[in-house]
Formats: C-alpha cells, sequence, structure tokens
C-alpha cells in the first residue's frame, strides 16, 4: 500500500543518512525551543513578581508612612468627633499593608547568589510590621481613654502618655519597618540580577548550540552526500572479459574449401 501511494505520489523513502540528518536537526530544534521557552518563564517570572512586587514594597513603605500620620494627627484632635472621623480609616490602612505583604509572600521566594533570602527579609518585614502595629494600637487605647476620662487632668495625663509613647515607641518602630523593607527590596534587587544573569547565560549557550550544530549537520550533509553520490569503482571491465572468453578464430578458417577433405 506504501509503496503504491509512494510511486503514485513519485514519493522516495529516506535514506539513512537523511534520517541522521533530519533527527540532528530536530533534536537542534527541540534543545532551542526548551531554552526558549524557560527564558520566556524567568522573564514572565521576573514582571510578574519583581517588577509588580517591587511597586508593591514601595507602597507599603509609602502607607505605614501614612498609616504613622494618622497617628500623628489623632494625637492634635481636638474633640471625641475629630478623633473618631480621624482614626476611622486605620483599619482600612492596616489591612492593606498586610494584603500586600501576603501577596508578595505567597510568590515563589528564591535566595541569591550571595546567600540572601527572600523568605527570611519578609519573615522581618512581617514581625517590624506587627511590632508598629502593637505600638500604634497601644497609642489608640490611651486615646481613647482620654476622651471617656473623668477628669480634665485625667484626660491630659493620657494624653501625654499617649504623646510620649508614640514618640519614644512608636518612631523606633517606623524606623525597623523602613529598615527591613529596604533589605527586602536589596534581596529582591539582588535575586531578579541573578536570573537576568542566568538567562543571558542561556541565551549565548543556546546561540553557540545552534550555531555548532548547524555547522555540523552542514558537514555532516556534506561529507555523507558525497559519499552516497561517489560510484562504485569497477573490478573489472565487461568488453574485455567478453573478448577473452571468446574462442579464437584461425585466419580464413571456414572460408578456404581447400583445407576439407573429401
Amino acid at each position: 500500500m506504501l509503496v503504491s501511494l509512494a510511486t503514485r505520489f513519485r514519493l522516495s523513502f529516506p535514506t539513512p543518512n537523511q534520517l541522521i540528518i533530519s533527527l540532528l536537526i530536530a533534536g537542534l530544534g527541540w534543545v532551542s525551543g526548551q531554552a526558549l521557552s524557560r527564558i520566556d518563564q524567568d522573564l514572565r517570572i521576573m514582571y510578574a513578581e519583581y517588577t509588580l512586587g517591587a511597586a508593591d514594597l514601595a507602597h507599603i513603605s509609602a502607607n505605614v508612612m501614612r498609616y504613622r500620620n494618622t497617628i500623628i494627627r489623632s494625637l492634635e484632635a481636638e474633640n471625641q468627633t475629630t478623633f473618631e472621623r480621624i482614626t476611622q480609616s486605620l483599619p482600612e490602612q492596616r489591612a492593606r499593608i498586610q494584603h500586600a505583604v501576603d501577596r508578595y509572600a505567597a510568590a515563589s521566594l528564591r535566595v541569591s547568589r550571595s546567600g540572601r533570602s527572600e523568605e527570611k527579609d519578609i519573615q522581618a518585614v512581617r514581625e517590624s510590621l506587627d511590632q508598629y502595629f502593637h505600638v500604634a494600637s497601644k497609642t489608640i487605647d490611651l486615646l481613647s481613654q482620654e476622651w471617656r476620662a473623668g477628669s480634665a487632668a485625667e484626660a491630659t495625663e493620657l494624653r501625654r502618655k499617649a504623646e510620649i509613647h508614640a514618640a519614644d515607641n512608636g518612631g523606633p518602630k517606623v524606623m525597623q519597618v523602613s529598615l527591613a523593607l529596604d533589605r527586602l527590596l536589596e534581596t529582591v534587587a539582588e535575586v531578579a540580577k541573578d536570573m537576568r544573569d542566568e538567562g543571558t547565560k542561556t541565551i549565548v549557550t543556546t546561540g553557540y548550540w545552534i550555531v555548532g550544530g548547524s555547522f555540523f549537520i552542514a558537514l555532516l550533509n556534506l561529507f555523507l552526500g558525497r559519499s552516497q553520490a561517489a560510484p562504485p569503482l569497477p573490478s573489472s571491465k565487461p568488453n574485455e572479459t567478453a573478448r577473452a572468453d571468446a574462442p579464437l578464430h584461425l585466419s580464413g578458417e571456414g572460408s578456404n574449401p581447400a583445407l576439407h577433405t573429401d
């Protein structure tokens, strides 16, 4: 069936040499495709987890400072209504900060070549945020007690404690959060640089494979084609063999009647 189809459409079956060259080309294409797929995946990771992640971390720092400013504004509130209006946005701001941290922590965290770990740094950011939020909550509690104080002296004392607590404890905790975020950003930059270097190395290696493999396949095709096109050397000449096997005839044999006897 296959032979009849090949004959009808004038198709020829590949030779072993053609099969070898085809397999080499297919293997080179597969290796190149795998390398390019890996580079594409690394680029997607760098954009989704590092470019956007670094932006989220920068937003965390800005949101922490906004949270800090809200606490300071609440210390300056003139009455309870103003205090409640200012502080009602604190839970939403805190949830936004924690959501950004959790979203970054849910990504595939890595370790740089120098040994800096994103997982450890993000944990340090979480711990510093928890400590700051604890201090900020204490400040808000003192201010809330101020508006429920039974006397002006007690209210003044509670406000003084809240101001001292916010200055002595809140300020250093905010600096600790800022330092933890800076260290995490440096680690993110190192990991992204390592991924870029690996991608560049993969591109260069793949280029060498493609160029070297192409030259090798071209040379192999040249030598195999030459060996296939060269005709086999004959072992003997047919015409001379035929002449050597023919019987010898004497000159004039069969033409002189005098040589025949009765």
